[in-house]
C-alpha cells in the first residue's frame, strides 16, 4: 500500500466531498426546516482529515458557479446531469462559511473546474518537490499521481500512487487521459468511442499506447485478440473527432491563474465566535457543545488522544449567572414570592432525589422572574456541614397559594413532572399555562430531543451544567439532596432561568401561527394537570395471576428451545443473532432474505417472518422470541412495579414522545401490550378494578378511516359511515360488486387490509405479502379500490404534492408535521416520507382527538363525587376508567357522549364501551 510522506499539501476536491456528502449524510435540517445534511456530511470528512493527517498546509477547493472553458468545446459538455437540487444549493453558502471559520483555505475560480485548480497547484508544488495528497473520489484524479502526488479516497481509506494507479487501472497515471477518452463518461456526457469499455480501453492502451500511438498504427490493433478487436480499428476510425475532443476534455487543466502557491496554503486561526455561531444556527449539537466547552476550533492529528485529560473541562456559558442566588433566610424568601406574585408568569422547577414521580421527595425549587435572574431555595440537603435550610413544609406553605392560583402564570420544562412532585405535598397546581418541552413539540416536532439541555444548545446557543458535572457518574453518582449549595445553587437556579430564557425564544415562535397555537393552547397545555393526575391515580395489578404466567412461559420457552435443538440437530443459543446465522445459513442453507449493514445475513423479525412461510424452525425462533419479551418486559417486571403506597402500577406518559402527537408511555409501556394473541390478552387480565368497581374501556371505533372520509370527501366512504354500514364488508362489495350481504369473511378480510394498509402507504408488494396473493392481483386490487373511492386516491395525490411543496402536513386541528426527506434524492428515503405523509394527518388528527377527550372527559370527572369514577390509563384509541359499580351504566354514557363530540367531522364519531372485572373483560 502506497505511503503517505509527513506534512504534506492537502488539497480537498470540496465538490466531490459536497455530492459524496448529499446523497450519503442524513437529511438534517435546523428548527426552521433549513436542510444542514450535506454540511454536515463535508464538515464531518474534513475534520476526520484533518485528525487523520498532520500537515499545516492544506487547502478545499470547489467549483464555482457558471460555465467552464469545456463547454466552449463541447456545449453538452455535463448535459445529462440533472440541475443542483434546491435543497442542496442553500447548503453550499453556509458550508464555505463554517470552512473559512475552521481556518481552512477555500477556493473557487470562475471558468474551471475543481479539478483544474487542484491540478495547477499539484503540478506546481509537484515540481518543487512538495508531497501533495489529493484528497476524492474523482477517477479523472489519477492522471496527476507523480512520484509526489498521491491520491486517498477518504470513503474507502485507499491511498493510491503511480504503481496503485497501474494496479487498479492496468495502465500508468501518463494514459489515464486517453483511458478517459476512449471510455467517455456518460455522467459528465463525455462521448468517446461507442464500443470502447474499461476492458476493451485497457487492452487499447496496454497493447500499443496512447490515442496518437493507436491512430498511427490502426492496423496492428486486430492482432491484439481482444474482443471486438478485429473492428475496433474502424470504430476509431469512424469516431476519430469525438476521441480527441474526448481527450480535451478529460484532460484536467495545468496552468490556472492563482492568487496563491502551495507555499502560502497553510491553515489559519478558527474563528470561534462564528464557529459558535453557525454551529447553534445549524444546530450541530456535539460540535457546538465542543465549542461551548471551551475550545478553541483546531482540529489535529491523533486529536481523540491529544485530548484525553482527567482535568475537568471548563464549560464557557453563554450567560451571566451573577444573578442568581441561593435563598437561605425567610427575608429573601419572602422577597421573592412578592417577585412571584407580581410577574407576568415566572418559571418554576423541582429539585428531586429521584426521578419517580410517585416516590421522590423534594429536595428544593427555583423559579426566575426576568433573564438572568433565578433563586434556588434548597429544603431538603443533607451532606455534612450543610447550612442552615428553610424548612420544607413552611416554605411549601408559603408557595401554595401561588401555586394553586390559577391567575399567576407558571412556564416549565416538563412541568407535569413538577405538578406531580408538588401534589405530593398537598398542592394541586394550577396556572400551567406554558411548557417550553412542548413550546418546542408543537413549533417542530422531528428536529430533535425536546430535553432542556437540547434545546438551550438549539435556540440559545447555550450548554447548560449537567448534572454529571455537579453529581459525578456511575454508580457513585450522588443524588441531589448530598449535593453542596455551592454547586447545587447555581444548577438549579440555571435550570429556571435557562427555562424562562427558552419560553421567550420559543412561544413567539409558536404564537405566530395561528393553528400551532391553538393546538398548543387547547390540546397540549391543557393535557398536562389530566395526565398528571391519571398517572398518580395509576391502576391496580394482580400480580399472582402474572406470576402464574411467568411460569407457564417460562415452561413453553423451555419447551420451544428443545423443539429448536431437534430442528437444528445441536443446541444453540435461541437469542444469539451469531448463532443464529451460524445454524439457519450455514448449516441449514436456508436463504438469506436480507444483509445487515456489515454484510452478514440478517436474522430481524421480518425475515423469520418470511422464512417461516416455509421453515419450521423460524416460526419457532417467533414465538420464542414474542414469548421471551412478554416474560421480560411484562410479566415478571410488573409486579416489581408495584407502588408499595398505593398498590398499583404508575406508568409515566409523554406529549413529545412520538412526532406525529400520539403519546407514548413507559415504565410501563401500556401502548405495547398484545391484544391478538391469547399470552397478551391474559396480561390485560391482570389489570383489575378494586372491590365494588368495574374496569371500563372505551374506545374509537375506525376513527382514522372515519378521518380519511373526512379528508378525502369521497363520497362512496362518507356514505358508508354515515348509515353505519361495516366499512369493510361494504369496502369489499364496492370492489367486488357484490351485495354487502352477500360479502365472505374472506372478501371482507381482504378489504380491511387493504382499508387499513391505504392508511399506513401500504403498496402493491406489501399487499400481495399479507394477502398471500401474486403481486400483480394484489396492484388489480387496488385499481379497483381507487376506481370505487377516486376521493381517496386525490387525496394522497394532492397530499402528496402538497407535501413536497410546504415540506410539511397538517392534522385537521393544525398540529404540524415537518417531512426532512420529502425531496431526499433516495427513493427509499422519499418513499418512506411520502408514506408518513398520507399517514401523519389521520393518526395525528386522530391523537388530537383523543386528547381532546380526555381534557373534556377530565373536566366532568373532577365533578363528581371524589373516587366515583377515574381516568386509569390512554392506549391509542382508547380510554381505561375504574367506575363504582353502581354508577357504570350511567358514566358510560356520558363518556361515550363526550368522546363522540369531542370533535365534529364529516362522518358520525362513534365511542365503542366495554366493562369487567379487568381489562381483558372490557372489550
Amino acid at each position: 500500500m502506497a505511503t503517505i510522506p509527513e506534512n504534506p499539501l492537502i488539497l480537498i476536491d470540496g465538490s466531490s466531498y459536497l455530492y459524496r456528502a448529499y446523497h450519503a449524510a442524513p437529511n438534517f435540517t435546523n428548527s426552521d426546516g433549513e436542510p444542514t445534511g450535506a454540511i454536515y456530511g463535508v464538515v464531518n470528512m474534513l475534520r476526520s482529515m484533518l485528525r487523520q493527517f498532520s500537515t499545516d498546509r492544506i487547502a478545499v477547493i470547489f467549483d464555482a458557479k457558471g460555465k467552464t472553458f469545456r463547454d466552449d468545446i463541447y456545449p453538452e459538455y455535463k448535459a445529462n446531469r440533472p440541475p443542483m437540487p434546491d435543497d442542496l444549493r442553500g447548503q453550499i453558502e453556509p458550508l464555505h462559511a463554517v470552512i473559512k471559520a475552521m481556518g481552512l483555505p477555500l477556493i473557487a475560480i470562475s471558468g474551471v473546474e475543481a479539478d483544474d485548480v487542484i491540478g495547477t497547484l499539484a503540478t506546481q508544488a509537484s515540481k518543487q518537490g512538495m508531497p501533495v495528497l489529493i484528497s476524492t473520489g474523482d477517477k479523472d484524479m489519477a492522471q496527476l499521481v507523480d512520484q509526489h502526488v498521491t491520491l486517498i479516497n477518504t470513503m474507502t481509506d485507499v491511498v493510491m500512487d503511480a504503481a496503485g494507479v497501474k494496479d487498479k487501472f492496468g495502465i500508468g497515471p501518463e494514459l489515464i487521459i486517453d483511458y478517459l477518452a476512449l471510455m467517455g463518461d456518460k455522467v459528465d456526457n463525455i462521448p468517446g468511442v461507442p464500443g470502447v469499455g474499461e476492458k476493451t480501453a485497457t487492452a487499447l492502451l496496454q497493447g500499443l499506447g496512447g490515442l496518437d500511438t493507436l491512430y498511427a498504427n490502426l492496423d496492428d490493433i486486430a492482432p491484439l485478440g481482444f474482443r471486438g478487436s478485429k473492428t475496433m480499428a474502424k470504430k476509431l476510425l469512424d469516431n476519430k473527432e469525438a476521441a480527441y475532443m474526448s481527450y480535451k476534455l478529460a484532460t484536467i487543466k495545468l496552468d490556472v491563474e492563482l492568487e496563491l502557491a502551495p507555499e502560502q496554503l497553510c491553515k489559519g486561526v478558527p474563528d470561534t465566535d462564528a464557529l459558535t455561531e453557525l454551529f447553534g444556527k445549524l444546530q450541530f449539537r456535539r460540535w457546538l457543545t465542543e465549542m461551548l466547552d471551551g475550545s478553541d476550533g483546531r482540529i489535529v492529528a491523533d486529536e481523540s488522544a491529544a485530548t484525553t485529560t482527567t482535568e475537568p473541562k471548563v464549560v464557557a456559558p453563554t450567560i451571566d449567572r451573577s444573578g442568581y442566588e441561593t435563598v437561605l433566610d425567610e427575608v429573601s424568601f419572602n422577597n421573592w414570592v412578592a417577585q412571584l406574585k407580581n410577574a407576568d408568569v415566572f418559571a418554576f422547577d423541582t429539585e428531586t432525589d429521584g426521578l419517580d414521580y410517585m416516590t421522590a421527595n423534594l429536595i428544593g425549587v427555583s423559579f426566575a422572574v426576568e433573564e438572568g435572574k433565578a433563586a434556588y431555595v434548597p429544603v431538603a440537603h443533607d451532606y455534612l456541614d450543610a447550612p442552615a435550610q428553610l424548612d420544607r413544609d413552611w416554605v411549601l406553605a408559603q408557595l401554595k397559594p401561588l401555586l394553586e392560583d390559577k391567575t399567576l402564570a407558571k412556564v416549565g420544562q416538563n412541568l407535569k413532572f413538577d405538578a406531580s412532585i408538588v401534589a405530593r405535598y398537598g398542592i394541586d397546581m394550577q396556572g400551567i399555562k406554558f411548557d417550553t418541552m412542548l413550546e418546542s413539540y408543537v413549533y417542530n416536532s422531528v428536529v430533535g430531543r425536546h430535553d432542556m439541555d437540547s434545546l438551550a444548545l438549539r435556540y440559545l446557543e447555550h450548554k447548560n451544567i449537567s448534572f454529571e458535572e455537579i453529581a459525578g457518574k456511575g454508580k457513585k453518582q450522588l443524588t441531589f439532596n448530598q449535593i453542596d449549595l455551592e454547586q447545587a445553587g447555581p444548577y438549579a437556579a440555571e435550570d429556571a432561568d435557562i427555562t424562562l430564557r427558552l419560553h421567550h425564544a420559543l412561544y413567539p415562535k409558536v404564537a405566530a401561527d395561528e393553528k400551532l397555537n391553538k393546538v398548543f393552547e387547547t390540546i397540549e397545555m391543557p393535557l398536562v394537570p389530566v395526565l398528571s393526575r391519571m398517572e398518580r391515580t395509576g391502576v391496580y395489578i394482580d400480580s399472582a395471576l402474572l406470576g402464574a404466567q411467568s411460569i407457564e412461559l417460562a415452561q413453553r420457552l423451555d419447551e420451544i428451545e428443545k423443539l429448536a435443538y431437534e430442528l437444528a440437530g445441536e443446541e444453540f443459543n435461541l437469542s444469539s443473532p451469531k448463532q443464529l446465522q451460524a445454524i439457519l445459513f450455514e448449516k441449514m442453507a436456508l436463504p438469506v432474505i436480507k444483509k445487515t449493514p456489515s454484510g452478514t445475513p440478517s436474522t430481524n423479525e421480518e425475515v423469520l417472518q418470511e422464512l417461516a412461510l416455509d421453515y419450521p424452525l423460524p416460526k419457532l425462533l417467533l414465538e420464542y422470541r414474542g414469548l421471551a419479551k412478554l416474560k421480560s418486559t411484562y410479566t415478571d417486571k410488573l409486579p416489581k412495579m408495584v407502588n408499595v403506597a398505593t398498590g398499583r402500577v404508575h406508568t409515566s406518559y409523554h406529549q413529545s414522545g412520538t412526532v406525529t402527537g400520539r403519546l407514548s408511555s413507559s415504565e410501563p409501556n401500556l401502548q405495547n401490550i398484545p391484544v391478538r394473541n391469547q399470552e397478551g390478552r391474559r396480561i390485560r387480565q391482570a389489570f383489575v378494578a378494586k372491590p365494588g368497581y368495574k374496569i371500563l374501556a372505551v374506545d374509537y371505533s375506525q376513527i382514522e378511516l372515519r378521518i380519511m372520509a373526512h379528508l378525502s370527501g369521497d363520497p362512496a366512504l362518507l356514505d358508508a359511515f354515515r348509515h353505519g354500514k361495516d366499512i369493510h364488508a361494504a369496502t369489499a362489495a364496492e370492489i367486488l360488486g357484490l351485495a354487502i350481504d352477500d360479502v365472505s369473511t374472506e372478501q371482507r378480510r381482504r378489504a380491511k387490509a387493504i382499508n387499513f394498509g391505504l392508511i399506513y402507504g401500504m403498496s402493491a408488494f406489501g399487499l400481495a405479502k399479507q394477502l398471500d396473493m401474486g403481486r400483480n392481483e394484489a396492484q388489480d386490487y387496488m385499481n379497483v379500490y381507487f376506481e370505487r373511492y377516486p376521493g381517496v386516491l386525490e387525496y394522497m395525490e394532492s397530499t402528496r404534492n402538497s407535501a413536497a411543496e410546504l415540506g410539511y402536513v397538517e392534522t385537521l386541528f393544525g398540529r404540524r408535521l415537518y417531512l426532512p426527506d420529502i425531496k431526499a434524492r433516495n427513493g427509499l428515503r422519499r418513499k418512506a416520507a411520502e408514506r408518513a405523509a398520507i399517514n401523519a394527518p389521520m393518526q395525528g388528527t386522530a391523537a388530537d382527538i383523543i386528547k381532546l377527550a380526555m381534557i373534556a372527559v377530565d373536566e366532568w370527572v373532577q365533578q363528581q363525587p371524589q373516587g366515583q369514577v377515574s381516568l386509569l390509563m390512554q392506549v391509542h384509541d382508547e380510554l381505561v376508567f375504574e367506575v363504582e359499580a353502581s354508577v357504570l351504566d350511567s358514566v358510560t354514557a356520558k363518556v361515550r357522549e363526550l368522546m363522540e363530540q369531542a370533535a365534529t367531522l364529516a362522518v358520525p364519531l362513534i365511542a365503542d364501551a366495554g366493562c369487567g372485572d379487568n381489562w381483558d373483560q372490557a372489550h
